[in-house]
Order: C-alpha cells, then structure tokens, then sequence
C-alpha cells in the first residue's frame, strides 16, 4: 500500500497549499510509459520520508484543470510545494536520487 494521497481540485488547497510539510506532486497519467517508470519511486519515496514530506499525485486525464492551472504540457512533471508555492520542479522520469534533491533540503 502506498502513502501517497491523489490530489484533486476538491482537495488540493487543504492537502497542497495548506500543507505544513513540502509536498512532492506527480502529475500522470496511466497511459504514460515514462509515468510508469517513475511511479513506483514516487511510491517508495512517499513510504521513506512519511511525516516529513507529503506526497500527491495528479490524474491528468481526471484532474484536467489542476493540470490546465499549472502548465502541464509534458508527464511526469514533479513540482515541490513549501508553504503553498512551488519551490522546485522536474520534468520527465528521472532517477530517484534527482527526486529526492527536489525537497531534500526543504525538510
């Protein structure tokens, strides 16, 4: 089981901009091959850093106007959020260590 929690735009100020840790986001969608690739880090990441770092992840195909209002054009893109404002960002299956610069010194 994973310990990452899917962000809509129902929850995405509660669970993103209000959040009092930095919040890793994967934008995805099920079709993409590279998104496959990453997620299963995305995962192993949500389960090392629990507490420290919360962890979302966008259904593009679900979640079109989050999407729309961040610019996503290219997936996977990963966006660090601290203190409701993007922080950092990444576009494309990078390896994990590349990841976990994105927040690691946010915490």
């Amino acid at each position: 089981m994973s310990d990452h929690i899917v962000v809509t735009k129902a929850n995405f100020e509660s669970e993103v901009l209000k959040s009092t840790v930095p919040v890793l986001l994967d934008f995805w969608a099920a079709w993409c091959g590279p998104c496959r690739m990453v997620g299963p880090i995305i995962d192993s990441l949500a389960e090392e850093y629990k507490g420290r770092i919360k962890v979302g992840k966008v259904n593009v195909d679900e979640e079109n106007d989050l999407a729309s209002r961040h610019g996503i054009v290219s997936i996977p893109t990963l966006l660090v959020y601290k203190d409701g404002k993007i922080a950092k960002q990444a576009v494309g299956a990078i390896p994990k260590h590349n990841i976990e610069a994105l927040f690691k010194d946010l915490i």
